[in-house]
């Protein structure tokens, strides 16, 4: 629907001159970690932020955004309707929409008739508001299925708002803070979505420097306490604390909170009157929580798991409408498995009523079918026809270790399957005897997980145990879950589900729960999973497949991605070319931490903070006087001010979740006596109520406090260089890679360059055979009165002559392909091999040239250090894209030119460029002492539309450098 016309309009704009992210696209392409489709969604994103100025569905529908271009003076109407569409632009947009092409016709072919036919009669402002819930704000939908990186692309968007945020910070349309909602209140669903967006590099979507900056930035709290009784003397609502404590203007603000117990428990619906209406404030402080949240300015919500079930979503929006009366909402973003909703949505036009089975904001779609073709495992549903459940989970068992009992994935993980219950009694009493004592299955394979009852509990290490399924530490393979795993479960190498009963899923999740075993382990590779149903599941299954993805069990079990993926096979020419190893020197630091105290000697440090706190304080005056005689009047001093409440147990849990667990809330409370008098040297009381006193700088007391807990040490570096030999292919490396439009040479030239090699022939053509040849050609067609078909010579000789690549083939190319699809590369370097090799001085001095970029596959990587103070700090390891070698005897390597090829956005990089400095200063430098010579050059040629310049400049490099 609407996602199919942004999809069109995104890709006109991507490739127009007003299109402003095109570096940054493509700099997140090369980097190559993330799917095409959340590529796709991020550039939808970004569209509709910068094209569509972040304005609502409805506005930019009204103003013609999305319009198709409908040429009026073509359409066969009657009059009154053309010169009505052509003054109301309301009227248009609607029957322009409707026209929508589809599959059958157009989209609304009932509204169509009805614009026409009575085109003064409608309440076009109206049905278009009421198409997208009547909002006010920018409300989006991006519908991927599971396993496709949803949670990653939350992280990816938080990142890019943050990112347009420090370079536009008054620009409304990107956010400063976020909050993300998770469907499900259990921490197996929370902690795994907070540690994916935690753990998330931005330097996968933006460049470094801001990559780094924003990541320290970014801070997290995870609203998941429970409010305390009305009689206790705890806060009535931590969460609210937390909110209240980062207020007035928080940036990098992330709250991570379950929307059902924390956000709309703070509304209740009338299932009678269909009436949403709020709790009141005094009987329900859940309410704190709403009302601080209307208080965090450039605020974007993120929904995770979008269902759109009936009486929540209208709780959620009504939040959401109380947030945007406040002004402070940026975007709401939601992000869902499916755009359909599970039943019609109507919307009236006048006499006329039009239904929608999708979820009308829906900006991006990927269907499940297609991420099967692409990157999930292909599924293989079985169903049990007339079954009982033991029966069922027997047949499932048996194929899952026929097929995947001895299956390990790269990253060491087994293959392991989920066997679901409906209850506690029949997973204890029922299914796991059955397992251990009639299928055999030894118990240390197998796991039992849920949430206990009077009956049955489970040791806390299950809980540990659970958490690591997908760790190569873990030997459990089969899973027994009871209401745990449908949804915020993440484990690849889950490769099977059984669902033996009616009630071993919720029955709205059986889709879910089903597809868990999807989620792709070993990029590239053809990947296959088990499903076993009975016939209820089966039916439902199939139900929710035609709702959600108009699909059915039918084109699951047909879909394959064998078709789809073409896996191209590589060749090592290190033995042919007679490679050398690349001899350097290397340097190594190895750093000593020395103890300069026994003890922390906390008290004495904690006292000595509070004898200096004045040093921690800013001054502040106020000076009041008449606007006639500046000259005159009163200076206050000012010694305490401040908005943001203080509380003493809130504070020390700040200072000890800012150590990452190093200080515990207990430890701190062992030196409440010192803790207690900075606490109230940094706060006042005022009405009642105390409040921090933002005169002192209050972070860095933290940290000095901090600081106060740790023994004092001293860090000592020792300092040596050693040889090194590196070989440019580990050959065991060296796997098949999916085909792609960057790999290089082509197919034809690869076919021929292993078929020479094979017969160990020569690259230049005797041209004295060319000619006899020619003219053997020649005599004979004119002999046959054929002379008007003899080809011109040059053009005989050209088709007898290999190509340039081939002629290159032992000047380069170690393997086949080079793979420039990968991390961080790009058609520069593939574009600066192929000039290098047409240069007349490489040719002319004998030179080589092999790619080093495809991580991975070579030994020879820098250690890369940076000089602070007088020690040596690692920063990294280098790569570099090329290396031009000059050889003195076969098997020696005499010189190496390294080449780094780069896009213009690295020119900001400052760990880069700070790798890059000591590559051309200490690594050069190095090696130029332990050899007697220069051994070693460096070239970095950035990324731009003058390949000529780079060139040239590439080519002094090598006459200045190959000089002997």
């Amino acid at each position: 629907m609407l996602n199919n016309i942004i999809h069109e309009k995104k890709n006109q704009w991507l490739q127009s001159d007003d299109c402003t992210i095109g570096d940054l696209v493509k700099y997140i392409r090369d980097k190559g970690h993330l799917r095409d489709t959340q590529i796709e969604a991020i550039e939808t994103y970004l569209f509709l932020k910068i094209k569509g100025l972040n304005k609502p569905l409805w506005q930019l529908f009204i103003e013609g955004f999305f319009t198709n271009g409908t040429d009026l003076s073509k359409l066969n109407i009657n009059q009154v309707a053309r010169d009505f569409l052509t003054e109301n632009k309301y009227a248009f947009a609607l029957y322009d929409f409707a026209r929508t092409k589809i599959e059958k016709g157009t989209l609304l072919p009932e509204l169509e008739k009805l614009i026409i036919d009575k085109p003064t009669e409608l309440d076009y402002e109206t049905i278009i508001k009421s198409i997208f819930y009547n909002v006010s704000y920018a409300d989006y939908l991006m519908s991927l299925p599971m396993g496709a990186g949803k949670t990653f692309l939350m992280a990816a968007f938080i990142y890019l708002d943050l990112y347009f945020a420090e370079k536009e910070p008054e620009n409304k349309a990107f956010a400063h803070n976020f909050l993300v909602l998770i469907p499900s209140g259990l921490k197996t669903s929370i902690i795994p979505s907070l540690k994916t967006i935690f753990n998330f590099d931005p330097s996968w979507v933006i460049p470094e420097p801001y990559a780094s900056i924003l990541k320290k930035q970014l801070k997290f709290d995870v609203l998941d306490e429970q409010k305390s009784g009305k009689k206790s003397n705890k806060a009535r609502n931590p969460n609210a604390q937390k909110v209240n404590a980062c207020l007035p203007n928080p940036f990098g603000q992330v709250f991570v909170v379950n929307a059902e117990k924390v956000i709309l428990e703070s509304f209740k619906f009338d299932e009678q009157t269909q009436i949403v209406f709020e709790i009141d404030e005094e009987k329900d402080t859940t309410n704190d929580l709403k009302r601080l949240f209307g208080q965090i300015p450039n605020l974007t919500i993120l929904i995770d798991e979008v269902h759109h079930a009936a009486t929540d979503d209208i709780k959620l929006r009504q939040a959401v409408n109380y947030w945007q009366s406040k002004g402070n909402i940026t975007t709401v973003l939601g992000f869902s498995g499916t755009p359909y909703l599970q039943g019609a949505e109507t919307i009236k036009a006048g006499d006329y009523a039009f239904k929608f089975s999708q979820i009308t904001n829906t900006v991006y779609y990927y269907p499940l079918v297609t991420a099967i073709k692409k990157f999930l495992k292909n599924p293989m549903v079985k169903i049990g026809q007339n079954l009982d459940r033991f029966q069922i989970i027997e047949k499932g068992i048996e194929d899952f270790d026929t097929l995947y009992k001895a299956k390990v994935y790269n990253n060491g993980t087994i293959a392991k399957i989920a066997i679901y219950c409906s209850n506690i009694e029949v997973l204890e009493e029922e299914v796991y005897p059955y397992l251990t004592s009639e299928l055999k299955i030894n118990p240390a394979e197998i796991l039992k997980f849920h949430g206990g009852n009077k009956k049955y509990t489970l040791p806390k290490e299950n809980e540990l145990e659970f958490r690591s399924l997908d760790l190569a530490i873990s030997k459990k393979r089969y899973i027994l879950l009871v209401q745990v795993g449908k949804e915020g479960w993440d484990c690849p190498s889950l490769t099977g589900v059984i669902l033996s009963q009616k009630g071993d899923s919720p029955q709205n999740m059986v889709l879910q729960t089903s597809c868990r075993c999807l989620r792709q382990v070993d990029k590239g590779k053809v990947e296959t999973a088990l499903i076993w149903l009975n016939k209820d599941n089966a039916d439902t299954l199939n139900k929710q497949l035609k709702q959600e993805q108009n699909s059915s069990i039918d084109e699951l079990n047909n879909t394959r991605r064998n078709g789809n993926v073409e896996m191209v096979e590589r060749h090592s020419r290190v033995d042919y070319l007679q490679l050398p190893k690349v001899e350097f020197y290397q340097m190594k630091v190895t750093y000593q931490s020395i103890d300069e105290e026994e003890t922390a000697n906390t008290k004495a440090k904690l006292k000595a903070i509070i004898k200096k706190m004045e040093d921690y304080k800013a001054s502040a005056l106020i000076t009041t006087s008449e606007i006639s005689n500046l000259d005159t009047g009163s200076i206050d001093i000012i010694n305490e001010t401040g908005i943001a409440f203080a509380n003493y147990n809130q504070w020390l849990f700040e200072i000890s979740r800012e150590s990452f667990g190093l200080i515990s809330e207990k430890q701190l409370h062992q030196y409440d006596a010192e803790l207690v008098e900075i606490f109230e040297t940094v706060s006042f009381e005022k009405d009642g109520n105390r409040f921090f006193n933002e005169l002192y700088d209050l972070h860095q007391i933290k940290s000095k406090i901090r600081v106060a807990f740790s023994i004092k040490r001293d860090l000592q570096t020792d300092t040596e260089v050693i040889p090194k030999q590196a070989e440019l292919l580990i050959a065991e490396r060296l796997t098949d890679v999916e085909k792609n439009t960057k790999l290089f040479p082509n197919d034809a030239d690869i076919a021929k360059i292993l078929e020479l090699d094979s017969k160990n022939e020569s690259v230049e053509v005797d041209m004295t055979e060319v000619e006899k040849a020619y003219q053997l050609v020649k005599e004979t067609l004119e002999a046959q009165g054929m002379g008007n078909m003899v080809m011109p010579y040059d053009s005989f000789k050209a088709g007898k002559e290999y190509s340039p690549t081939v002629k290159s083939k032992n000047n380069s190319f170690h393997y086949l392909p080079y793979n420039f699809g990968g991390s961080g590369s790009s058609g520069f370097e593939i574009e600066t091999l192929q000039k290098a090799l047409q240069l007349s001085d490489f040719k002319n001095k004998q030179l080589e040239i092999y790619y080093n970029g495809e991580r991975g596959l070579t030994e020879f990587v820098i250690n890369c250090f940076a000089k602070e103070g007088k020690y040596w700090k690692n920063i990294g390891k280098y790569t570099t894209d090329f290396l031009i070698i000059k050889r003195t005897e076969k098997d020696k390597i005499h010189k190496a030119l390294l080449i780094e090829t780069k896009g213009a956005l690295y020119a900001e990089d400052k760990v880069f460029q700070k790798k890059k400095n000591y590559v051309e200063t200490e690594f050069l430098k190095l090696n130029q002492e332990k050899f007697g010579y220069q051994r070693f050059d460096f070239l970095y040629l950035e990324d731009s539309k003058n390949i000529v310049a780079n060139i040239t400049k590439l080519n002094i490099k090598i006459n200045d450098f190959f000089n002997d």
